[in-house]
């Protein structure tokens, strides 16, 4: 067994464990230092590390019932992986949030250009007028490089994955139960598909039911792997509501698409407006506000031409503070022609921002080391 295996099994362990989240792994990984130290500690110091009287006897009981290697196991044998807070593949957006799940189980594939996502979610009794809405919206939010985040459930979501596939594009959805079952049952076919085009992601263990208590938690995460959430069509009462909550939370843009004030079903999004939201009447509303009018271009630009050494040797003297572009050559030792038209290059690839008079900002999330193998 490699060594992320090795740790994996301890992430999908504790992940298994009632009562222990995201702030008690971290205050036990700040403790321990190493989470095989933390799932194999005596009780003692377990509770020395301030691990409550429930949450240790959670933990001792797992750790008695369950051997991990035959739950990695398991996880391999339905084509899942693992990614964990460890895990350089770990979604940069949700990575973002107060308290992201330690531990992601994945079906498909997460790739980086995933971090330009769009999150489209309603209600499930969805009326005629949002399904088209969706599908016109989604369509064209695909075509031009946009990830597709949803939650699968009947209605709008739904709506929003089939578009996002029929457009060639990417989606993710999120799953209120274990990656090991399909809910609902009749989008096992969908499902199939955006494994194939994307990724189904759950942060809940193998075997978990899709209770109703799942879905609002769930939604956080929708929410997180999203630079914005755009709600087409909801009533006031719909789930979908939870996860605009959860967006401003985050930091994330909510948009909203109006309906009739005739039709309680679209209470929901006009109150949203009402409230803050953007409205939205076509895709460029979403686009022109997160600023991913070029995303399709950036993303051809990165497949086709790869970082050299010069990028890397540029990337590694930018950080999120504004540099000059004088105080990049001088710190590089290159010519400036050489220097200005890389950085040119880099800019349409999404790597680096100009943000003022030939000043420039590393576009990608601080503490990445950029080599060139």
């Amino acid at each position: 067994m490699n060594d992320r295996n090795r740790s994996h099994r301890y992430w999908v362990g504790f992940n298994i464990v009632r009562g222990i989240g995201p702030t008690r792994l971290r205050a036990l990984l700040d403790y321990f230092g190493d989470i095989e130290q933390a799932w194999h500690a005596p009780a003692a110091e377990l509770r020395r590390a301030g691990l409550d009287r429930r949450s240790l006897e959670n933990l001792l009981e797992t750790r008695a019932k369950h051997d991990l290697d035959r739950e990695l196991e398991r996880i391999a044998a339905i084509g899942a992986h693992v990614l964990t807070w460890e895990s350089r593949g770990y979604p940069r957006l949700l990575r973002e949030i107060a308290d992201p799940p330690p531990v992601l189980y994945v079906k498909g594939t997460m790739t980086e250009e995933d971090a330009w996502a769009i999150a489209v979610v309603g209600t499930r009794r969805a009326l005629p007028y949002g399904r088209e809405v969706t599908r016109r919206l989604t369509t064209v939010l695909a075509r031009s490089g946009i990830t597709i985040v949803s939650g699968l459930a009947r209605g709008i979501d739904a709506e929003a994955h089939w578009a996002a596939l029929k457009a060639g594009g990417r989606t993710i959805a999120v799953l209120g139960c274990g990656i090991d079952r399909m809910y609902p049952p009749e989008h096992e076919k969908l499902g199939e598909q955006i494994i194939a085009h994307g990724a189904i992601v759950s942060d809940y263990p193998l075997g978990t039911k899709p209770e109703g208590s799942n879905f609002p938690p769930r939604n956080r995460i929708i929410s997180g792997l999203s630079l914005g959430v755009l709600v087409t069509n909801a009533g006031v009462r719909s789930g979908a509501l939870i996860t605009t909550g959860f967006a401003a939370e985050q930091g994330r843009d909510v948009f909203a698409v109006p309906g009739s004030i005739l039709s309680a079903g679209c209470a929901g999004t006009n109150r949203l407006i009402q409230d803050g939201a953007k409205a939205v009447l076509c895709p460029e509303d979403v686009l022109e506000e997160l600023n991913l009018m070029m995303v399709a271009e950036q993303s051809e630009a990165r497949q086709v031409l790869p970082a050299d050494e010069t990028e890397a040797a540029l990337l590694g003297h930018l950080s999120a503070e504004p540099t000059h572009v004088d105080e990049i050559r001088q710190q590089v030792e290159l010519p400036i022609a050489q220097v200005t038209s890389t950085l040119a290059m880099m800019e349409l690839k999404g790597l680096v921002r100009q943000v003022g008079s030939m000043k420039y900002v590393v576009a990608r999330e601080p503490g990445v080391k950029y080599v060139v193998e």
